[in-house]
C-alpha cells in the first residue's frame, strides 16, 4: 500500500452518524422526506438570524469582489479577531487582545491545531470526560497523543474523583464541552470549579501545565438560569475552541477562533506554536467573507425559542412514557437510556419506523442514544407516538 496506513484506516472507518444521516437520505427518496424522523445530525433548523443575511448582501453589493474573496493574514483579519476579543472583554469581564485570537475553519480545526501544539510526543494523554463528541478520538490521536477516558457521575456531571484517577504525570490537558454534546447537560459551576482546584494541585505537583480545552460551539444555546462558566475566567491555563456553527446556524461556513489569555502558562511559546500547526495543517486565513460577517454580527444573539419548545415537548413526553433522559439544559440534544440498556439495538429497530437516532457507544455510553433535536416541531410530535410505541414493546 503506497499511502499512509493509519489516513487509509480512519478513510475507510464508518461514521455512525454519518451512515445514519446518508440511510435518512435514501429512506427519504422512498417514504418522502417528510416521514423520515431524522434526529441524527447537529445540523441547525433555526436560519441564520436575519442580521447575517443582510450582512452578507451588504458585503456582496458594496465592496469589490477582492474585497471579501481574498487571503487575510494566516490568524485571521486584524478587525475581526478585536472584535471578538473585545466581545470576550465585554462580557466577562476579561483582558483579550487580538493578538490572542486565531480565526479558524470552525471548532474540529480550533481542537486540532490546539492539539497540535501541545502534544509532543506518543506517551502525552488528553482526558475525555464521557460523554464525548466521537471526534476527539480522531484528532487526539492524529495529533499524535493518547486518549484517557473519566467516567462521569450519575448526572453526567465530572466526577472528581474519577477524574483524578485517571490524571498522570502524562496529562497535558482535559477536554471541557458545556453544554455537552451529547447530553446537552451544562456542567454545574461548583462542578467546574472545583475541576480546577483539583488540575491547579495537579499540575504544581507535576511540574508542568494541564490544559483545558474548552471546546464551546454551545455556548449560547442555553435554555435555563443555569451558568455557563467562561473557563478563562476560573482556570488560567485554558484554551477556547470557538465556533459559530450552532450559535449563528452557520454549520457549513466553517467560521470559529481559537483564544486564550496572557495569564496561559507558556503563553509566549503556545500563540506561536498554534501559528505554526495552523500554518502545518493549512488551516490558515479562514474564509474571509465569514470573517466579516462575524465581525459585524459579534453580538447577534441566537433564537432559541424553537429549540427550547422541541426540547420540553419531547422531553415531557418521554418521561411520561417511562423512559430515562438525561434533562438537557444547553445545546439541542436529548440523551436517552433504552430501556433494556441497549442503545444499538433500540436504535436498530427504531430504523423500522425510520426514526433515526444515534447510539452511544461512540460517545462512550452504550446503554444511551442521542436525539438532535434541532429540526421543525412536526417532526417532534410525529415522533411521539414510535417512542411511546416502542417503549409498550419493550415493557
Amino acid at each position: 500500500m503506497n499511502v499512509n496506513k493509519d489516513m487509509y484506516a480512519l478513510g475507510t472507518a464508518p461514521s455512525v452518524i454519518r451512515e445514519i444521516f446518508s440511510f435518512g437520505l435514501e429512506r427519504a427518496k422512498v417514504v418522502g422526506p417528510e416521514n423520515v424522523l431524522d434526529f441524527s445530525l447537529g445540523n441547525p433548523s433555526v436560519p441564520a438570524p436575519k442580521e447575517v443575511q443582510e450582512t452578507i448582501v451588504n458585503i456582496v453589493n458594496t465592496q469589490e469582489p477582492k474585497q471579501f474573496h481574498s487571503y487575510t493574514p494566516g490568524p485571521g483579519a486584524p478587525d475581526t479577531r478585536k472584535a471578538i476579543a473585545d466581545n470576550l472583554n465585554k462580557r466577562y469581564a476579561t483582558n483579550f487582545g487580538l493578538e490572542d485570537v486565531y480565526m479558524t475553519c470552525g471548532a474540529a480545526a480550533s481542537l486540532n491545531i490546539v492539539l497540535k501544539s501541545i502534544i509532543t510526543k506518543p506517551e502525552d494523554e488528553v482526558i475525555c470526560v464521557i460523554p464525548f463528541f466521537p471526534e476527539y478520538t480522531c484528532f487526539i490521536q492524529t495529533q499524535g497523543g493518547t486518549q484517557v477516558l473519566a467516567e462521569p457521575d450519575e448526572d453526567l456531571n465530572i466526577d472528581l474523583a474519577k477524574l483524578e484517577a485517571v490524571i498522570t504525570p502524562n496529562t497535558k490537558g482535559i477536554i471541557i464541552n458545556s453544554p455537552n454534546n451529547p447530553s446537552g447537560v451544562i456542567y454545574p459551576e461548583a462542578n467546574i470549579k472545583a475541576v480546577c482546584e483539583l488540575l491547579d494541585k495537579k499540575q504544581k505537583e507535576y511540574g508542568h501545565p494541564i490544559y483545558i480545552i474548552a471546546d464551546e460551539p454551545y455556548r449560547e444555546l442555553v435554555f435555563t438560569d443555569e451558568k455557563v462558566v467562561f473557563l478563562p475566567t476560573v482556570y488560567k491555563n485554558t484554551i477556547v475552541c470557538y465556533s459559530w456553527s450552532k450559535s449563528l446556524s452557520l454549520p457549513g461556513e466553517r467560521i470559529g477562533y481559537i483564544a486564550l489569555t496572557k495569564d496561559c502558562e507558556d503563553y509566549a511559546s503556545l500563540i506561536p506554536a498554534i501559528n505554526g500547526a495552523g500554518r502545518a495543517m493549512g488551516y490558515v486565513c479562514a474564509p474571509s467573507m465569514m470573517q466579516q460577517v462575524v465581525r459585524d454580527c459579534i453580538d447577534v444573539e441566537p433564537d432559541l425559542e424553537p429549540y427550547k419548545v422541541n426540547r420540553d415537548i419531547l422531553y415531557n413526553a418521554l418521561v411520561e412514557y417511562g423512559y430515562n433522559v438525561a434533562k438537557p439544559s444547553g445545546a439541542f440534544y436529548m440523551y436517552i437510556e433504552a430501556p433494556d440498556k441497549d442503545a444499538e439495538a433500540f436504535c436498530k429497530k427504531a430504523m423500522d419506523y425510520d426514526l433515526l437516532l444515534v447510539p452511544g457507544t461512540g460517545f462512550g455510553t452504550p446503554s444511551y442514544m442521542r436525539l438532535a433535536y434541532c429540526v421543525e416541531k412536526e417532526k417532534i410530535e410525529k415522533s411521539l407516538p414510535i417512542f411511546k410505541k416502542m417503549m409498550e414493546e419493550y415493557k
